[in-house]
């Protein structure tokens, strides 16, 4: 993963309904990115939805495709934390997760931000979750970009 973020600018999320989906594996880490990207929902006024949690990673596309099947949703932001172990599980799990996500948000053409944060180490995903890095924050920016260029593009709301 990248240290870089991608450059952002203000999204209003007035009108805007977004999901989280988060696993319970690494909880403490996940709790952080939630937080985060809830504050930062919260901030661009935009409608949290539902915070629902499932016990891994594995698990989140399963339980992602069932709040876009729920309706009415505008994104879905997937969050887990993935530690490499002594085997090559996490590889699997981050491969596995991503292409999976990216099918779901096509077919369904609703944005699903892949937040799965797949790390070498403990103080890499600390990093990425409670320190200089931060990705909880970038999540949300992303799914609420995400979801007003869908308005755009697919309702015809102007922006």
């Amino acid at each position: 993963m990248s240290l870089d973020a991608p450059s952002s600018h203000a999204v209003d999320g007035r009108g805007c309904r977004i999901a989280i989906v988060a696993a319970r594996f690494n909880e403490s880490l996940v709790d952080a990115l939630i937080e985060r990207a809830r504050a930062t929902l919260e901030a661009a006024g935009a409608e949290l939805a539902t915070v629902e949690r499932v016990p891994g990673s594995a698990e989140l596309p399963f339980a992602a495709s069932l709040l876009v099947d729920g309706g009415g949703l505008d994104a879905v932001i997937v969050l887990g934390v993935v530690v490499a172990g002594d085997t090559d599980h996490h590889r699997i799990i981050g491969d596995s997760t991503a292409v999976a996500l990216q099918q779901l948000a096509i077919l369904k053409s609703v944005p699903i931000i892949n937040g799965i944060l797949v790390v070498n180490d403990r103080a890499q995903a600390e990093a990425r979750c409670t320190g200089e890095i931060d990705r909880g924050p970038e999540f949300a920016r992303s799914a609420l970009e995400m979801a007003r260029y869908t308005r755009k593009w697919t309702k015809k709301i102007p922006q």
